[in-house]
């Protein structure tokens, strides 16, 4: 039988427009598809951006179930739960991203930061902890140590917290000598309350090795010596400090003159004092001054010579209840509007955060930084 050629004729172009018309048929499809999703997500991010976040996670989930091969959606979802402090929803999401088989190494890595955290914000330290260190040589390995690092300080692990400090360092990221001598510098403080002076004096040890030139560890060195009574040994620390670093050195004056009138070391005492004054005038060193030389008539001058040079409310203070040419009675009462106008001025104040406290933080209870309060109070800045 021979083949009519005519049926090819009108077979090639009948399959070439039925593979014309199949193939819009699947393009059309496809822009369909891929349409309605950036639609949805876009509406969310708009609604996102008009601050109308609980209509956005519904946008965000619409786009999910209409896309859920979308890691991006998955992500944007997970992190505005998690901005909403609804830290269930945002570990779920972001562990079933992470049970995924088809998702990425990168993206793998990426959900794992992301369920940290999670875990970090919700107070779940634990799991936070071991997100963390599941993305130790990743692209968010520093990352990870950062928040590892506050985590530790959070918790008072100290020896953890010298240990992530430590890797930091070496890896190039910045110096964490001063942090590291202050973690030695609780772990000091711990022992101490442990009944253990061996363990902390050992740390204090390693904390003028991590920074020589920080002032807490001699400060400390100085307060242990004195508890023991030994205030000759604590007279030396102190002037140390005030060799390394003579502004924190106000922080002990007082302590200082009072180990001093403790020893019999009253003259030496004094004219250090006198120096550091001449460098770094303030209350603290002038009150410490005051107490090694008690005349009156030495006293009002050294006030009278600080109230010309620095005018505040405690230096005047001071002066009207050292004065003796005064009624009593209308001394007292100038006193105590003066006292009462000074003490807002004698707080110390975070220079990160400005949160203000009457006593000297190493560690902000505010913002958390360290070494973030000037040794000066507010009417000496």
């Amino acid at each position: 039988m021979e083949f009519d050629f005519q049926w090819l004729l009108w077979a090639l172009p009948l399959a070439f427009a039925l593979g014309w018309l199949a193939s819009r048929f699947d393009l059309r499809q496809w822009r369909r598809e891929e349409s309605e999703t950036p639609r949805a997500y876009f509406k969310g991010l708009n609604l996102l951006l008009n601050e109308q976040q609980d209509k956005a996670i519904d946008a965000f989930i619409e786009a999910v179930q209409q896309d859920p091969g979308s890691s991006d959606l998955h992500f944007a979802l997970g992190n505005l739960f998690r901005r909403r402090g609804e830290y269930e929803r945002a570990v779920r999401v972001h562990e079933h991203l992470l049970q995924r088989a088809d998702l990425p190494r990168a993206e793998r890595e990426r959900a794992q930061h992301a369920l940290a955290q999670d875990f970090m914000r919700a107070g779940l330290f634990d799991r936070a902890e071991q997100a963390y260190r599941a993305l130790e040589a990743t692209p968010f390995d520093t990352e990870a140590r950062l928040a590892l690092l506050g985590l530790y300080e959070r918790s008072r692990d100290w020896h953890a917290a010298i240990e992530i400090a430590g890797k930091l360092e070496r890896s190039g990221t910045g110096s964490f000598a001063t942090r590291i001598a202050h973690y030695w510098c609780e772990e000091a403080l711990a022992a101490d309350a442990r009944q253990q002076p061996d363990d902390a004096a050992t740390a204090l040890l390693h904390a003028r090795e991590a920074a020589p030139q920080a002032a807490r560890p001699l400060v400390l060195a100085g307060q242990r010596l004195a508890r023991r009574g030994d205030h000759a040994a604590a007279l030396r620390e102190w002037t140390e400090l005030r060799t390394r670093n003579p502004a924190a050195f106000a922080l002990v004056a007082l302590e200082f003159a009072r180990s001093a009138l403790a020893c019999g070391q009253t003259a030496g005492a004094l004219e250090n004092l006198q120096a550091q004054y001449a460098q770094h005038p303030g209350m603290d060193l002038l009150n410490a001054m005051l107490l090694l030389d008690p005349q009156p008539q030495a006293q009002s001058r050294r006030l009278l010579d600080h109230l010309e040079s620095q005018p505040t409310p405690s230096a005047a203070l001071a002066w009207l209840r050292a004065s003796t040419d005064l009624d009593p009675s209308v001394r007292e009462r100038v006193a105590q509007a003066v006292d009462r106008a000074a003490r807002p001025l004698l707080r110390y104040r975070c220079a990160a955060c400005g949160f203000e406290a009457q006593h000297y933080f190493w560690q902000c209870p505010g913002c958390l930084g360290w070494d973030t309060y000037p040794p000066q109070r507010l009417e000496e800045l």
